[in-house]
């Protein structure tokens, strides 16, 4: 009898951080749906944080990047990237607050 993949499992559920510098935001925010799949990307030589994740879009949508996984919160799918492992994230909410684009997205470990 054949398995069915397991469901990702929601590791991780906060703000992109840094989507302020993020200049080319606000014409890319109108294509970005809820539950989009979203590509996360170590960023092993910031000279800011250890443990920095970039977010982008997938490349088929773009490839736009939107930010970070928030410092202090990241050091554990940093370490997972590091180590191989299959981790995307999807975007759960996205608004704007004044000239802040506030996006939320999950952090998913395939097996």
């Amino acid at each position: 009898m054949p398995t069915t993949p397991a469901a990702p499992l929601v590791i991780l559920e906060c703000l992109v951080a840094g989507t302020s510098h993020r200049d080319n935001l606000a014409e890319h925010e109108p294509q970005l749906k809820i539950n989009q799949p979203l590509v996360l990307r170590r960023e092993a030589d910031s000279t800011f944080d250890d443990w920095a994740v970039q977010v982008h879009t997938e490349p088929a949508a773009g490839g736009v990047w939107l930010g970070y996984l928030p410092e202090g919160r990241n050091e554990t799918v940093a370490r997972l990237l590091d180590a191989g492992k299959h981790i995307s994230a999807r975007l759960t909410h996205k608004s704007w607050e004044d000239d802040w684009l506030y996006l939320n997205i999950e952090v998913l470990l395939h097996e």
